[in-house]
């Protein structure tokens, strides 16, 4: 018999949908109706909290369930960040099939696109992270700057684009210096007059025998 579920629990639940729109009760049941959630009304939630930002937009939204209640996050890729800096005009995609995103876009969107990735990121500095994004435009095909993403990937291996290094691990040091325990400093007890007699240090003549030389 498996475990009663504990409503106090909290679970993080992961779904794909598309922005602004209520998907069906039917794909949502399986995941959350076992945890005591109403399909239809987690799927309204999702439309409200997508509509502004992410509306025509296929992203990934955490449900983070506790006590019957959900709390919704969008949790947005690197292809959903690209197109939605395209600023492309909304679409009906019931009418509009095969969408290109041929559209062009700033090196500092980039930047900035690869600032939110690099929690999620395996790359070792911020450089790294762009070069990522830049492989996804080539996925989108959207182009940056005016040239293929490729081109500004082998730009920035030959140092010819200077693309600003993470500088997080600097911020935490500081913020780590601003709130460590400070070594107490020595604490240096006065000296008390001694009651025993003072000792006189006695030096002895010591005299010296030289050899007469014949």
């Amino acid at each position: 018999m498996p475990p009663k579920f504990d409503p106090t629990q909290v679970v993080d639940v992961f779904v794909r949908v598309t922005g602004g729109e209520v998907g069906a009760a039917s794909s949502l049941a399986p995941k959350i109706g076992p945890l005591g959630l109403s399909p239809k009304k987690i799927g309204e939630d999702i439309a409200k909290e997508t509509a502004k930002e992410w509306k025509g937009l296929r992203v990934t939204v955490k449900l983070t369930v506790q006590n019957r209640q959900a709390k919704v996050t969008v949790v947005p890729s690197a292809a959903a960040l690209v197109i939605k800096a395209l600023k492309e005009p909304e679409r009906d995609r019931k009418k509009t099939k095969n969408i290109k995103h041929n559209g062009n876009i700033s090196l500092d969107d980039v930047i900035e696109i690869a600032k939110v990735m690099k929690p999620r990121s395996m790359a070792k500095d911020l450089r790294g992270t762009v070069k990522e994004i830049l492989g996804t435009c080539v996925s989108v095909g959207c182009t940056v700057d005016g040239k293929d993403p490729k081109d500004l990937q082998q730009e920035i291996s030959d140092g010819e684009i200077d693309v600003p290094l993470e500088l997080s691990m600097a911020k935490e040091s500081r913020q780590r210096s601003s709130w460590m325990e400070v070594a107490p400093a020595p604490i240096i007890y006065p000296e008390k007059p001694s009651s025993s007699p003072g000792l006189e240090t006695i030096f002895e003549d010591v005299a010296e025998e030289y050899d007469d030389l014949a």
